[in-house]
């Protein structure tokens, strides 16, 4: 969109300038009012008098007018003289000619800038009261002020509409600027809202998976020569894990659902799964406990449960130093909750700064990596909904929790089903 004013009356001509619906009506007028002053004169002097000079003015006049309707610039100023010129012999000889200095105003308004045709509106005035005064042989106040009086009106209320034009014209340039300003913020908040979801979408799947692979090589290459059968297990099972991670990889690039929970797999299923392989690559004790009727949710907070169960159990196994992390996956009326219980080390969350309400850089200033997890984590949940809580006090474990309530995850289910 343009955000360019528009141009100002001294630059296009006059205020009235571009109207072509007030120009169509301005020849038509002078050419009816010409015509009449004539039918006019010839009614009170017939073809006697001075006749010979006012009918040929009455026609120079007119050709006059329409040979010059389309100039622009100096000459359509110049035009303008000679037509006010012609009009004002006329006037002189034939007071009824008067009539033509209406449209002459509009013509002067359309051409020049407003002082000067507030100008040659003054003289037109005083043609036409000069004339009539003449007519009657006295010097009537009401031939002289009364014309004034109506053009100063008419011009000051056609300069109110010109500026009142140019505020609208100005307000809505800056209308426009400011639309493309809010257009180009929102895109600017899409590209970070987008960075932050990839970034904890690779933390939660691909990364974790890169983990796992990574503690499963260096069992490997330090059991290599003493049980190479074990060695070759963990190879194998690093190799499966890549292939998930790559399969993982390419559904988070196309935004779809977490592997586990592809081609209609419960989320039940995918949660065991998920604390299979972390028991099998870290040696945690993960048993898993489900409570309730298992009940389809939402493919979003499906995918929710998942990434952050495998968050929260990679905080576990490197941070913790604990042997269990108890999971429990509870069904209610719609909705779903995970919990993930550790006997870990634990911290003493109400006794820090802010913990309440972000108590997740407590134990995510290892590595830049994993300073994405747990508020991740809330991240996630909250921006499907969900609410997630973390209870921990030192030498008691930890307790991460996140539950999304029936509407939440209907309404989310809705919205897929919509897309």
């Amino acid at each position: 969109m343009s955000t360019d004013a528009a141009p100002s009356s001294s630059a296009a001509g006059g205020i009235l300038a571009g109207q072509s619906l007030l120009d169509r009506w301005l020849h038509i007028s002078l050419v009816v009012l010409v015509v009449a002053s004539v039918v006019r004169y010839l009614q009170g002097h017939g073809f006697g008098d001075q006749a010979e000079v006012v009918l040929p003015g009455a026609a120079l006049l007119l050709v006059a007018y329409a040979a010059g309707r389309r100039l622009t610039g100096t000459a359509a100023v110049v035009w303008l003289a000679a037509v006010v010129a012609c009009w004002t012999v006329l006037a002189l000889i034939a007071p009824s000619f008067s009539w033509a200095a209406v449209p002459l105003v509009f013509l002067a308004l359309r051409v020049l800038p407003f002082r000067w045709a507030v100008a040659a509106t003054v003289f037109l005035v005083a043609v036409v009261a000069f004339a009539w005064s003449r007519m009657t042989g006295l010097a009537d106040p009401t031939v002289l002020l009364g014309p004034v009086c109506v053009a100063v009106l008419a011009v000051t209320a056609y300069r109110a509409l010109e500026r009142d034009a140019e505020t609208r014209r100005a307000l809505l340039a800056d209308l426009e600027a400011a639309q493309d300003e809010v257009a180009d913020a929102e895109r600017r908040a899409g590209v970070v809202a987008e960075r932050a979801r990839l970034s904890r979408e690779i933390h939660d799947s691909v990364a974790q998976g890169l983990t796992s692979i990574n503690l499963l090589l260096q069992a490997a290459d330090q059991e290599w020569d003493s049980r190479p059968a074990d060695a070759r297990d963990h190879v194998d099972q690093a190799a499966g894990m890549a292939r998930a991670s790559l399969d993982e990889a390419r559904r988070v690039v196309r935004d779809l659902a977490p592997a586990e929970l592809a081609g209609g797999s419960a989320l039940v299923t995918a949660v065991r799964q998920v604390a299979d392989d972390v028991s099998a690559t870290t040696g945690l004790d993960v048993p898993v406990h489900v409570h309730g009727d298992p009940h389809q949710v939402g493919g979003r907070v499906a995918t929710a449960v998942v990434r952050t169960l495998r968050g929260a159990l990679a905080n576990v196994a490197e941070h913790a130093g604990a042997t269990t992390a108890v999971v429990s996956l509870t069904f209610h009326e719609g909705g779903v909750a995970l919990d993930v219980r550790d006997d870990g080390a634990g911290f003493d969350a109400a006794g820090r700064s802010g913990a309440r309400d972000d108590p997740f850089s407590l134990r995510d200033e290892s590595d830049g990596l994993r300073g994405h997890g747990l508020a991740g984590m809330r991240a996630r949940a909250r921006l499907l909904g969900g609410d997630l809580v973390i209870e921990s006090a030192p030498g008691e474990g930890t307790v991460v929790a996140v539950s999304f309530e029936a509407g939440q995850s209907a309404s989310v289910q809705g919205e897929e089903r919509r897309g």
